[in-house]
Order: structure tokens, then sequence, then C-alpha cells
């Protein structure tokens, strides 16, 4: 299928969110000083814990994320057919539900410096996350990232490394990176146990709405957003189905719900959804997703650009094309959500203004 022209142009990049210091608590995982940190143990009782002195001073980083924001949109719930209310992220700092995640694996490990794989989201989050736990992070990033990206992960704090990725993989130079800092912790955007547990903050916040929900729709790429929103539910006994919405150009997460097992893609896809750009679900993700997950809807791209600009025109709410994937699953199949309450999640607002521009005057 041959994406729209706004796709071939210019990948997403991020606009930096103000620094804000009004703090609210939100749980998070942590083990006694004496024992190592299982990266796959969500199990680990909360209890807090004595961090170094930093800018915070004592106070954990978790205490820094932001309550999902609640948006009534009835134009945009008439248009679409069903009633639908949108629990947005776009005000989450570094602007993505990312920070959620970030800032509870900065807190719940020993390690004075972090290295990842990132193309935007998680690599601003991580390197804001570490930046205000007194840490250093390390970001491995496309040779073609956008310089805006780039830039936005030093301003927060994180060293940036350039990989081209014609070469080899963004994991790959990872392993290289990480082969000269053993005392490193190698964290996964969505394939780790304390990434699920920071996102299931959102689930367990969806959860307690004084509301009926019939279901929640959210994009999948690697599955960490998915598998926390459900871990969240579960953890607060509330009954509510999950639906992802992934772009139909990388379908990889649709095809393994379909044959009950787990299907890589051969390469990243060049979705407008940069943010889904994922080879495969996490292991971890998968072992939640493939018996919890109530469906997959595939999206075209010209149902993403709708979607950004439906979120822009109907609900007064600037989205990533990723964030605007749970609304582009109603535009796929409104079928399947007519008649139910919805909650769409948009999982963020970092976009290249040249990009967003051009999708609104597509």
């Amino acid at each position: 299928m041959r994406a729209p022209r706004v796709t071939r142009r210019l990948r997403k990049t991020t606009a930096l969110n103000s620094h804000e210091h009004r703090l609210r608590l939100t749980p998070h995982i942590s083990k006694p000083d004496d024992r190592p940190m299982d990266p796959t143990d969500v199990s680990a009782a909360q209890k807090p814990r004595t961090q170094p002195h930093t800018a915070l001073g004592n106070r954990p980083v978790t205490e820094l994320v932001r309550p999902i924001t609640v948006i009534e949109a009835p134009r945009l719930a008439h248009r679409l057919g069903c009633n639908v209310f949108l629990a947005t992220e776009t005000f989450q700092r570094t602007g993505s539900f990312k920070f959620r995640a970030a800032s509870n694996l900065v807190s719940c490990i020993e390690h004075q410096l972090v290295i990842t794989a990132s193309s935007g989201n998680f690599g601003q989050a991580l390197a804001h996350a570490c930046t205000l736990a007194g840490k250093r992070s390390m970001i491995v990033m496309p040779h073609t990232s956008a310089a805006v990206k780039i830039e936005a992960v030093r301003e927060y704090g994180g060293e940036v490394v350039l990989v081209d990725t014609r070469v080899k993989s963004r994991a790959e130079g990872v392993r290289e990176i990480a082969r000269g800092h053993a005392e490193a912790y190698i964290a996964s955007a969505y394939d780790d146990a304390l990434v699920i547990e920071g996102n299931a903050t959102l689930g367990r916040e969806i959860a307690a709405l004084d509301r009926v929900i019939d279901c929640v729709v959210a994009p999948i790429g690697g599955g960490g957003l998915t598998s926390g929103i459900i871990t969240g539910l579960r953890q607060s006994a509330r009954r509510i189905a999950v639906t992802a919405a992934e772009p139909a150009l990388s379908n990889d997460a649709a095809r393994s719900f379909r044959t009950g097992r787990l299907i890589r893609n051969e390469s990243e896809p060049q979705t407008l959804a940069d943010g889904a750009r994922t080879v495969s679900l996490g292991d971890r993700n998968w072992t939640i997703l493939k018996d919890q997950l109530a469906g997959i809807v595939e999206v075209s791209e010209e149902q993403i650009v709708e979607a950004v600009r439906l979120l822009f025109t109907l609900a007064n709410l600037k989205a990533e094309p990723t964030g605007a994937l749970s609304v582009g699953a109603l535009l796929a199949q409104p079928e399947l959500f007519r008649g139910r309450a919805v909650c769409c999640v948009i999982s963020g607002g970092n976009v290249d203004p040249a990009v967003y521009r051009e999708i609104l005057e597509a």
C-alpha cells in the first residue's frame, strides 16, 4: 500500500515540555538495597527507598509523573458514532506516556548509568528521569533521527550515540556500547518488567475513573503501553476490555495475535506512526497480551492522518501520529465500537511542526 505524501517527507520530532515542580506521588517497585534488582520481577514489594541527594532532594522521580488528562469531546464522539472520551498523555512530562516507565525504572535500580535505544519518546523520557535522579543516560539513536529529536535528548541531559542503521541495528549499537560499560543497566523501551509496571499506573488511573467504560483503545508498537494498561486494570480488579491499534504497515502484532505466535518484521516499517516502527512485540509484553488483549485493529496511513486532523479540529488536541492510532482504530472499524463507552488513549503529542502542518493541510 502506498503511504500518503506526508509519510514520505519527515519523521516526527519532539515538542519540549516546560518543567513543572508540583509533585504527585505514583507508587513504584523497589527492593531491599542488599539485593540486585531482577528486571523480570514485577512482584517486588512496593516500599519507599532512600535515593541519593539530587535536585529533587530525597524525593523519588516517580513523584513527578502527572496524572492522565481526561478530555470530553462530544463533537468527536458524534463524528465517530460512539460514546468516546480521551485519556491523553500529551501533557505528561516530556510529552508522552514514556515518562511513567522511565521514572519507575530509574527509581527502582541502583545503577548510575542507563543505556537504551530510542528514536524519540523513550530516549527523552529516560534522559530526563536520569538527570532528575542524578544519574547518567546514553541513548542510541538512528543516524536518520531528526536534529530536533537529537537535540531534545541532549537538552534533557542524555548522551546521544548515533548509529548508521543501514549497517547495524540500534540493538547492536546498544550491545557494543554495553560491552564497555559493565556497570550500566540496559533498558528496553517496552520489554522490561519495570517499564510495564511503570505504564501500569496509567491502567490504574483509568480504572479509578468514576464512569462507565466498556473498552480501552490504545496504540501498540512494542507492547509496553498495552501490557501496562492491562496490568494496571488487573491490579485494580476492574474488568475492562483492552483493544490495541496498530499501523497496517507495521502489523506484526496483529499477525502474531491471529496466529498465536510471536512474529517479527524483517525491518523497521516506515509508517507515519514512528512510535510503532518496531520489529516485534517484546517477549514479556507478548506473554501478557496473547491471552488478555481483546483484539488488534489495523489502521491505514490515511486513517492515521485523518485521526490527527479530527483530534485537532473536534477536540482541540495536538497529537502525534502514533498517539492518534486509537482514534484511527475507530475510523477503521466503526462497527466494533458503535454504541459502546470507549476510552481512547492518546499516548503522546511530540510531533514535528512541519509534519503536523502538512497533516492538517492534507
